[in-house]
């Protein structure tokens, strides 16, 4: 059930009335006497619904969430809104100044909740974030990307034995939907345990822009919203593709150090024992193949030619039904804008 309380709704010491829209600036720690920000732009229906918070680049070089969130913002739509969704774009700014996943200190962002206020920096980002955004919110949407040199295809990570945060994800629509076990010090693990659902959707690779990881994740949280009810269901609309759901995962991992030519693309089947890849030695003339170990997907790779012994390559998740593995992702190569605007 969403948090209804008649107190005043005050993010950064800010109050949002009903049917308002505010940009907040909450203070961050300073960085060798750098001041900064935490970003927070409201919006407020006029009618009580769910509060959900939408957060990109926890990690600082992952950079399709924050324009996900850029075109969601600009949306019409957005004012037939119930409830309240807090849009945080850019949660570890001093990752992103610096083009690194990281903060200064080193530590990564997503390991340090919930936090301390009188911690190393990293701490006090998280604390501030899960004290100022995420104890209000009922649910939650954080955007990821692989990280540097890798690609993932466009999923969704959530904990699927929970059947509200699997309705979820599927409403989302991605073409995977990866049950994740939570992890310690990680966002989801705080929201976990006060009770806010999170969708964790990753795609696309570090430092770039990938149009179609976007307009899909743009696509899944309007579609999200519209099951919450915050947002009117279109009185036309065509049936929803299904995600494939899949409980086990494993990256497959260079045998042999090389240049690696890859045979099997991203959102593409494998079966068990198929030839994915070859690594060539650089000053011989072996040639060693990567072997897929079991039937499934590859849902993420490496994009860098040279590997050496234990690299991770290749993400496969586990799906047995290889052929409706297949049929569902072929729908998903269809996705165009004209897809995208009959969906919203």
């Amino acid at each position: 059930m969403p948090k209804t309380d008649p107190k005043p709704f005050i993010i950064g010491g800010v109050e949002i009335p009903k049917g308002s829209r505010k940009h907040v600036e909450i203070e961050l720690p300073s960085f060798y006497g750098s001041p900064a920000n935490l970003n927070a732009y409201v919006f407020r229906g006029k009618k009580d619904g769910p509060t959900l918070f939408i957060s990109a680049a926890i990690h600082g070089d992952e950079l399709n969430g924050i324009e996900i969130i850029r075109r969601i913002r600009q949306m019409h739509l957005l004012k037939s809104l119930r409830g309240t969704i807090i849009f945080v774009p850019v949660v570890n700014m001093y990752g992103v100044m610096n083009h690194s996943r990281y903060l200064p200190d080193r530590r990564d962002l997503n390991r340090s909740f919930p936090g301390s206020a009188k911690g190393s920096l990293a701490s006090r980002v998280a604390y501030t974030f899960y004290q100022e955004i995420v104890q209000l919110c009922d649910f939650g949407i954080d955007l990821h990307t692989a990280s540097i040199h890798k690609t993932n295809l466009p999923q969704i990570r959530a904990n699927i034995k929970d059947c509200d945060t699997l309705g979820l994800a599927k409403a989302f629509g991605a073409p995977v939907i990866l049950h994740s076990e939570l992890r310690d010090g990680s966002l989801r693990e705080v929201a976990c345990e006060k009770n806010v659902s999170m969708l964790l959707y990753e795609a696309g690779e570090a430092l770039r822009l990938d149009e179609k990881a976007i307009k899909i994740g743009v696509r899944g949280i309007i579609n999200v919203l519209r099951t919450l009810i915050m947002l009117p269901k279109p009185s036309h609309r065509k049936q929803s593709k299904q995600s494939i759901i899949t409980h086990k995962s494993s990256w497959i991992r260079a045998l042999e150090s090389g240049m690696i030519y890859t045979l099997k693309d991203l959102g593409t089947t494998v079966s068990k024992g198929d030839v994915i890849a070859h690594i060539y030695e650089f000053f011989e003339d072996h040639k060693y193949e990567v072997i897929a170990p079991f039937d499934g997907i590859i849902i993420g790779k490496s994009e860098i030619p040279l590997v050496h012994e234990g690299d991770a390559v290749f993400h496969i998740a586990s799906f047995a039904n290889l052929e409706h593995a297949e049929k569902s992702l072929e729908d998903y190569q269809e996705l165009d804008d004209t897809i995208i605007a009959e969906n919203l």
